[in-house]
């Protein structure tokens, strides 16, 4: 399925009660007495989902750990990282936010919540045009200026969703 091109993958390090422990023990990763066997069971099980992912997604031959596959990661990886997700998409403007006291990530729900209409947007958040402008250019600068590309905005739309999800469900 790799049309003559191989897809590679890593996997994340092992992490939890049973990584790392002598190659003599057995039992499930995570579990007392799960070991290197069950470690390096789960390792290959997930590259194995990375380079699928990979081939479904047209880049066969590249290389990736389900961290570095962005939200599709999520669906993929082993220990299923929303918080590392949320960090690495949404980071830099949830720490302005909070440092600062502004409403970057209202702001960003809203444009995309309009389909990306900066009038609609402004009516919505109740603020001027130029307001919506700026405050979408300091965005840029934080994420970088391919944030409204395709495969970056959709990322910034999940992430916008599940930041949503974790604000008003604390335990999820």
């Amino acid at each position: 399925a790799s049309l003559g091109r191989p897809a590679t993958a890593g996997a994340a390090p092992a992490a939890g009660p049973g990584a790392g422990q002598d190659a003599g023990q057995t039992g499930q990763a995570g579990e007392p007495g799960g070991g290197p066997v069950t470690s390096v069971a789960a390792a290959y099980a997930e590259a194995r989902r990375c380079a699928g992912a990979l081939v479904a997604l047209g880049r066969t031959g590249d290389g990736a750990s389900a961290e570095e596959l962005g939200f599709v990661g999520l669906l993929v990886g082993e220990r299923r990282e929303v918080a590392g997700f949320l960090s690495g998409v949404l980071g830099p403007v949830l720490d302005y936010d909070a440092r600062r006291g502004t409403a970057l990530v209202t702001t960003l729900t809203a444009y995309f919540g309009t389909g990306g209409s900066l009038s609609r947007t402004a009516e919505a958040l109740h603020i001027h045009v130029n307001t919506v402008t700026q405050r979408l250019d300091r965005v840029g600068q934080l994420l970088g200026v391919d944030w409204q590309e395709p495969d970056h905005a959709l990322e910034i739309q999940l992430a916008l969703r599940l930041h949503r999800l974790r604000t008003h469900m604390p335990d999820a």
